[in-house]
C-alpha cells in the first residue's frame, strides 16, 4: 500500500520530535518510532479505524497523546493528514485534504 503525507505532516512531525527530544534525550526518536508502527498498523488494515467527518480517519498513537487523521484515497493508497495532540485545538487540519 502507499502512503502519502499532506506537506504539512513533515513539519507537524518534526515540531514534535524536536518537543520531546528537548524533555529527555531520545524520546523524539521514540515518538517517531511509534509513529511508524501506527502508519504501518494503518496500512494493515485501513478501514479498521474511526471515520470522523466525510472520509476522514483517525488513528490513536498508543504510547503518545497524538492522533493521525487519514483518507484512504484508493484501495492500494492512504493519505496523512495531520498528526496532532489529543488534548489541543480540536478542530486543527480537519478540513485538510
Amino acid at each position: 500500500m502507499k502512503v502519502e503525507y499532506h506537506p504539512a505532516v513533515e513539519g507537524e512531525l518534526r515540531g514534535i520530535i524536536e518537543y520531546y527530544n528537548t524533555c529527555s534525550k531520545g524520546l523524539g526518536n521514540a515518538f517517531l518510532d511509534e509513529f511508524e508502527k501506527q502508519i504501518l498498523r494503518i496500512v494493515a488494515m485501513p478501514t479498521r479505524w474511526m471515520i470522523v467527518g466525510g472520509d476522514i480517519r483517525r488513528s490513536l498513537m498508543r504510547r503518545f497523546p497524538y492522533i493521525i487523521y487519514f483518507r484512504v484515497l484508493e484501495p492500494d493508497t492512504i493519505r496523512v493528514t495531520v498528526i496532532k495532540h489529543q488534548r489541543r485545538r480540536p478542530e486543527y487540519g480537519r478540513s485538510r485534504s
